[in-house]
């Protein structure tokens, strides 16, 4: 099964709540064959043993596999994984031997995409492979029934809609929604929402903050920044002094 959507839209928690016993790859531009079948280690006495990667446990355990952002793994290397997940449901570790593993019942293959990112690709050979492909998006109803500010949740939605027609590159997802509970349960609605507006890129940030201004009926808002800082030589003052340091206090 492949789940593909923006970051941040709960792909990977989906998949952990479903697979309890789940093993998982974090997938990058440096993932290679040996993080996915296996390698040498060195042992405790010096000499050199196999260790079996997380494919082949999840193969002869009949367990599922998360490969997480599997997009961003080099399509030489993901071809390791392709003999598993078609028919013939083996692989060769020519590193050991060349052994054969055969996959158990219960062995099931899960892939996070995320499209658009900068170095995803799904090649043709690794997407015929799936069976199901599930696009995975924000839910925003259980965004609002985590009581994250019902404004926010407006702004995420309305933004969306914009994504979907192209108007837009990016808009709030899940993992941003929570991000911004958290913040505002610190520091507080204000600064909550003018870092929902600082994470948003560069060339949307104006539109995101439009939107929030809108929402949230502020008059301005915009990216956390360091205030005033002490001049070095009121911070040298000693404690109770006045003068310098408390017309030079950050506000």
């Amino acid at each position: 099964m492949l789940l593909y959507g923006p970051p941040g839209t709960g792909k990977t928690s989906l998949v952990e709540a479903a697979f309890p016993d789940l093993l998982t790859v974090a997938g990058d531009g440096d993932t290679t064959v040996g993080d996915l079948i296996g390698e040498y280690t060195q042992d405790d006495s010096g000499g050199y043993v196999f260790q079996y990667g997380p494919l082949v446990t999840a193969m002869t355990e009949g367990r599922a596999l998360l490969i997480d952002d599997a997009t961003l793994i080099s399509p030489k290397v993901l071809a390791a994984l392709y003999p598993a997940m078609d028919g013939r449901r083996q692989i060769q570790v020519k590193a050991h031997k060349g052994e054969t593993i055969k996959a158990e019942p219960g062995f099931y293959v899960v892939a996070g995409h995320n499209p658009g990112v900068h170095g995803a690709v799904l090649t043709e050979a690794l997407a015929s492979r799936f069976s199901v492909q599930i696009q995975i998006g924000t839910d925003y109803d259980l965004a609002l029934a985590l009581r994250i500010d019902a404004r926010v949740v407006r702004v995420a939605r309305h933004l969306a809609h914009q994504v979907e027609l192209g108007e837009l590159g990016w808009a709030p997802q899940l993992r941003e929604l929570l991000s911004y509970q958290k913040t505002e349960a610190v520091l507080g609605t204000k600064a909550a929402l003018a870092n929902l507006v600082g994470i948003a890129p560069a060339e949307d940030r104006d539109i995101v903050a439009a939107a929030v201004i809108k929402a949230a009926g502020v008059k301005k808002i915009a990216p956390l920044t360091l205030g005033k800082q002490l001049p070095a030589s009121a911070a040298r003052q000693p404690p109770g002094s006045t003068g310098s340091a408390h017309r030079g206090r950050p506000r």
